[in-house]
């Protein structure tokens, strides 16, 4: 089984990298990673080593001037009482055979026999600028070859990747149980931060000590999953927004995961992440070869807003980050449901434009039989009793409009009650016993379509590549509503070359119509993750509207995700989700600071509440340039009703902010907000933008507040903050900066 060669979007090793010296010293953009690199071939009594990690972290200096040796001595131990003899640093790889008692890098067996490898060679790389290193490690033995590949990429981002190739001549099928990247933190190390949730309330944070020993925390659902594990940090003290030391690592993977962290009586802490793979789910012959997900970590020395910004330039500088502005949109669901009147529909499209809206995305309702959610999907074509004359009038009018029309598709999914499925029960990805499914592990009785098939996948791009051509469509919305539960494939596990297939539908797509963008929905925000991020160009955070919840799933999705690459739209003034009516003016704020739009009827709207969302869409447009380049920022604030999100340009001659509470507040004097990231010797004139209409608070007004207008330095804005007023909950202000 040979892995889907994905484009690399990280740049390329040299084609003759210069061989390793004692010590390779990756730097780049404030971080270092020291690797001991004494390879080579092993001796009759002892295989070769693998390259060992011995620091990364804040960047080191220049360590040319210094001898390896010494370096090597000062970060080495001695052999600790009751413990194997042969003192060891942990390796890139590590393994049993090493020493190691925590989780191997490698878990692989040969006819049910567990393989431990013994490395005849191993060969090591460094490319000229000091950023990559490669290492090659053979084992003659059992006949399998390990590729391990280590970069300093934007941002100071570490990404490691591992590929075992079976090289045994003759010899059986290699099985890969688990193959993870792991990099280590120091021993000071103490709480470990990680995120779950559920549907409408995704990334949500745990922090607690570290456990001891090996853990992991593991993701079972055929994708990232609601409760997806996102990351895994580890600091020194709990992690606040501004400060302390951080490491962490993000698994670049749209499916089954294994996040790992082994906290050893004998080890600096170890921190990973793989994918998780079933029972003979990675079956290897000779010259196969299986490439891991990408794994990405991060360190930060300025807390959780350093993490973020370490990922946010990583996010930026690849080839395929959206470049033009990220535009307003309309999507329809919670506007019509499956209700769709194509008069209705026109007549929506036309208030759009002129409320300032970009995008117009018609949802789920238009193909064949769609008027539930149980029958359909799979049947990609305009259903004629709903849409007598197509979606070309629509489409058109939209595009008339000076709009982009975007679409939704659900392409991985089939209702049984479709004509697809009926034509084809064999291309469900499903045990051939299990259907259809028992009702406790039914989900809107759909299925799902295994498109790792060559027939299936050639069908569906087929289709909808020709409503691409036909229609002129824009932007995809990709859904994926439901967990993939026994993924059969050819009789054996499937969600890997599910996965793969998913990632090679969207390129493919997408190089026959290079103008294209992909938004990644799976029912909220249930695949939002790097690896999916190099094919759709932004993710959809929750089917969660209500702004209160909305706060939190925004400033934690990007942590990981740049506010450009998040989808936050205004929901009704009732939220769907969860019954909760909140004012407009905060529902505005909030989808303000993402990749902006509405989830809502507008045609429901009053005169005056769509003065005040054209206002908005205005203000939006005007400062989108900010948040969606600018280095997001967040304050560390003593009471839990308040929310600070910032975002500060990348020359720092202007600023974003939005103060909000989303209870009631502990104090009638709150405290006073710091707007940090400014230039500390500069002046900013702070203007509080009140086109959403002014916040309503308590009997104290700021005097700064009344006017509208103040300006202060940097210095005393990061440092004494502006007194804010008491404000009621589900209210927000927004302020403009700039620089003077």
């Amino acid at each position: 089984m040979t892995d889907l060669a994905l484009p690399d979007v990280r740049g390329e090793v040299a084609a003759h990298p210069a061989p390793a010296p004692r010590l390779a010293h990756l730097r780049g953009d404030g971080v270092s990673l020291v690797i001991d690199s004494a390879t080579g071939p092993g001796t009759a009594g002892a295989p070769a080593s693998m390259p060992q990690v011995l620091y990364w972290g804040a960047d080191l200096g220049d360590l040319d001037d210094l001898d390896p040796e010494e370096i090597v001595a000062a970060m080495s131990r001695q052999v600790a009482a009751g413990t194997l003899d042969a003192a060891w640093q942990v390796s890139l790889l590590p393994l049993e055979g090493e020493g190691w008692g925590g989780r191997p890098g490698l878990s692989a067996g040969i006819a049910g026999v567990p393989v431990h490898p013994r490395w005849a060679r191993v060969d090591g790389a460094t490319d000229p600028v000091g950023r990559r290193f490669s290492a090659t490690a053979e084992d003659v033995v059992n006949g399998l070859r390990v590729d391990s590949a280590v970069a300093i990429e934007a941002g100071g981002i570490v990404t490691v990747t591992h590929t075992v190739t079976r090289t045994g001549v003759g010899a059986p099928a290699l099985t890969i149980e688990w193959l993870e990247a792991t990099l280590p933190a120091p021993k000071a190390v103490d709480h470990l931060t990680t995120f779950a949730g559920r549907w409408t309330r995704e990334k949500v944070p745990t922090t607690g000590t570290i456990p001891r020993g090996s853990t992991t925390r593991q993701t079972r659902r055929g994708r990232g999953g609601h409760d997806a594990p996102t990351l895994s940090i580890v600091s020194i003290d709990p992690p606040r927004d501004r400060s302390g030391e951080l490491w962490a690592v993000h698994l670049g993977w749209s499916a089954d995961c294994t996040y790992r962290n082994d906290r050893m009586p004998d080890s600096i802490d170890l921190l990973g992440a793989g994918e998780l793979l079933r029972t003979g789910e990675i079956t290897l012959g000779l010259g196969e070869s299986y490439t891991t997900p990408t794994a990405y970590f991060a360190w930060s020395g300025a807390g959780l807003d350093g993490l973020s910004e370490r990922f946010h330039r990583f996010e930026r500088a690849r080839p395929n980050h959206p470049r033009s502005p990220r535009p307003l949109v309309l999507n329809t669901w919670e506007a019509v449901y499956f209700d769709h009147d194509p008069a209705f529909l026109l007549s929506l499209a036309e208030l759009a434009a002129t409320v300032g809206v970009e995008r117009f995305v018609l949802d789920d309702g238009w193909f064949l039989g769609r008027r539930s959610d149980i029958r359909g999907l799979g049947d990609w074509s305009v259903d004629p009793s709903v849409w007598p004359d197509g979606l070309g009038p629509l489409a058109d009018r939209v595009h008339a409009l000076g709009m982009e029309f975007g679409l939704w598709f659900e392409p991985e999914m089939i209702n049984l009650d479709s004509e697809l499925a009926r034509r084809h029960p064999e291309w469900l990805l499903h045990p051939g016993d299990h259907l259809p499914t028992p009702a406790h592990l039914s989900w809107r009785t759909q299925y799902v379509l295994d498109i790792a098939r060559a027939d299936a996948y050639e069908h569906v791009l087929g289709r909808l590549d020709a409503l691409v051509t036909e229609l002129g469509i824009d932007f995809i919305k990709w859904d994926h509503n439901r967990d993939l539960v026994e993924a059969v494939h050819d009789g054996r596990p499937g969600t890997h070359l599910q996965t793969r297939a998913v990632y090679r539908m969207m390129a493919e797509l997408k190089s026959r119509h290079p103008r294209l963008e992909i938004e990644s929905c799976s029912s909220g925000g249930a695949r939002s993750d790097l690896g999916i991020l190099e094919v759709a160009d932004r993710v959809w955070a929750s089917d969660s509207n209500d702004p209160i919840e909305r706060q939190d799933i925004q400033r934690w999705t990007q942590l990981l995700l740049a506010p450009e690459l998040v989808g936050g739209h205004v929901g009704p003034t009732t939220a769907h989700s969860t019954g909760r009516t909140t004012p407009l003016s905060f529902r505005l704020a909030t989808s303000l600071m993402g990749s902006a739009g509405f989830e809502w009827n507008i045609a429901e709207c009053t005169p005056e509440e769509r003065e005040v969302i054209t206002r908005w869409a205005a203000l939006y447009k005007e400062l989108r340039s900010v948040i969606h380049t600018g280095t997001a920022v967040h304050a560390d604030v003593r009471d839990p009703a308040l929310r600070v999100v910032g975002a500060v340009s990348p020359d720092g001659a202007e600023a974003v902010f939005t103060i909000a509470s989303v209870a009631t507040l502990e104090d009638s004097l709150p405290e006073r907000i710091r707007l940090h990231g400014l230039e500390e010797h500069a002046t900013y004139d702070v203007r509080v933008r009140d086109e959403i209409g002014a916040s309503r608070h308590g009997f104290a007004t700021p005097a700064w507040l009344s006017s509208g207008a103040v300006a202060l330095t940097g210095a005393f804005l990061g440092t004494v903050g502006l007194q804010i007023p008491p404000l009621w909950p589900a209210q927000a202000i927004i302020l403009h900066l700039t620089r003077r």
